[in-house]
């Protein structure tokens, strides 16, 4: 639907920064971070300060210079997993999905039903440790330790999961173009270690920090009408994600632009998306997106029950001809044309036949839309890749939200735009 946006006033001062602690009139020019706690040693923002008040901030980007998106020209497209995974090392597996769902628009492939339920299984799970460490975080930079143990001990269970599912507890990389790395080792152990995780502990935790953080006088002084940006301003600086939803902005790509098992019909036979809710608050201040980030994992806690006893049965693999997946270890060690086909995908790279084209492709991640952008030439990798991180995104408004607080309120904003760092590389 269009929207009606408010027009911003942008300060166009480019007069370079005066060195830390020279004084200038009434003001001075300070730098928070990177060596500050709460900057996680990779963020640095520039401030122009008048007491203890923030008249300007600047924030910069970031100090991991990894490149990313020039690998995506050097690794082929499932390789590249290894590093979509390092962009937002906090919930790994849903850069993982979010890349091979854009590969696969690239390649025309339909997955199969049951690698559908899957991936959005383990999209929520990624989700649900996305908020569980945004949440404990942005908490303990206020002083609230005790909440950061309630959301890093359930984030655990995740991590024991990825690893039951994948080998790897922090880097999974799980999926493949058209499919997975593998099946489920066990799917009655999957099951009962995420009915576990979601009926029991999950809920318990998200409780403890309600109570914890709800009602508690110092924690609401801290966040109530602290960086606020509201609902036009969100639209204009293409916000996404539980900070646009705080804002009111009500978009979720799981509902605007379906996919996986949030999609009519995913499986092919008329199955209906799965149901949730979209939570939205209109504050957009800090202790608004504090609630939306809690509601969601609530969210995904019914997107998970509604997936969990009805995997399809069948292959997790796609075959749109028999070089674009890789054979199971039966016909790799049983016949010479499963060896064959190992050794062309792994060793010569032949299998791969991408369209000469060019294709954009996003998913919801927790912290808003995560798209890639892919241009083909044909061969066995991108031309060029182009990451939309949320994070870089939305780490813009950091200076625009802080301006006229106190320096104290620094942590507290930054906390709850959960920022990535990994995500700002450029």
């Amino acid at each position: 639907m269009p929207y009606e946006l408010q027009p911003i006033e942008v300060d166009t001062d480019t007069t370079p920064y005066l060195d830390e602690g020279v004084q200038d009139g009434d003001q001075w020019t300070l730098n928070f971070g990177p060596q500050h706690p709460a900057t996680h040693t990779t963020l640095r923002v520039v401030m122009k300060l008048d007491g203890e008040r923030v008249v300007r901030a600047i924030p910069h980007l970031g100090y991991l210079h990894s490149g990313f998106e020039k690998l995506a020209e050097h690794h082929d497209y499932n390789q590249y997993v290894c590093t979509t995974s390092r962009m937002n090392y906090v919930s790994p597996m849903a850069n993982d999905i979010a890349w091979h769902h854009t590969v696969e628009k690239l390649f025309g492939i339909e997955l199969t039903p049951r690698c559908k339920v899957l991936r959005t299984i383990v999209a929520e799970l990624a989700r649900i440790q996305d908020h569980l460490l945004s949440v404990g975080a942005a908490a303990l930079d206020l002083g609230a330790f005790t909440a950061f143990l309630y959301g890093f001990n359930e984030r655990e269970e995740i991590y024991d999961i990825c690893e039951y599912l994948s080998g790897q507890r922090f880097h999974s990389d799980w999926t493949r173009v058209g499919g997975l790395m593998h099946d489920l080792p066990d799917e009655a152990v999957f099951k009962r270690m995420v009915k576990s995780f979601v009926n029991e502990k999950l809920p318990a935790a998200i409780t403890d920090l309600e109570g914890l953080l709800n009602r508690n006088r110092i924690f609401i002084e801290r966040t109530v009408g602290i960086g606020t940006i509201d609902h036009d301003q969100a639209i204009a600086w293409s916000l996404s994600g539980p900070v646009a939803r705080a804002s009111g902005v009500k978009r979720d790509l799981r509902k605007d632009e379906p996919y996986l098992c949030y999609a009519e019909n995913w499986d092919g036979q008329g199955a209906a998306p799965v149901e949730f809710k979209v939570p939205l608050m209109h504050d957009g201040d800090v202790y608004a997106r504090y609630r939306v980030r809690l509601e969601e994992m609530k969210q995904s806690i019914s997107i998970i029950h509604q997936l969990i006893d009805s995997i399809p049965e069948g292959s997790v693999d796609v075959f749109v001809d028999k070089k674009m997946t890789k054979p199971g270890k039966d016909a790799v060690y049983g016949s010479i044309e499963g060896l064959i086909q190992h050794f062309e995908l792994i060793m010569t790279n032949r299998g791969w036949k991408a369209p000469i084209a060019e294709t954009y492709g996003s998913n919801e991640s927790a912290n808003g839309e995560l798209g890639f952008y892919i241009v083909s030439d044909g061969g066995p990798r991108a031309w060029r890749a182009r990451c939309r991180p949320p994070s870089f995104i939305n780490y813009q408004t950091f200076g625009l939200m802080l301006e006229g607080h106190q320096i104290s309120d620094a942590v507290a904003i930054l906390g709850s735009l959960n920022i990535i760092a990994a995500e700002l590389d450029r």
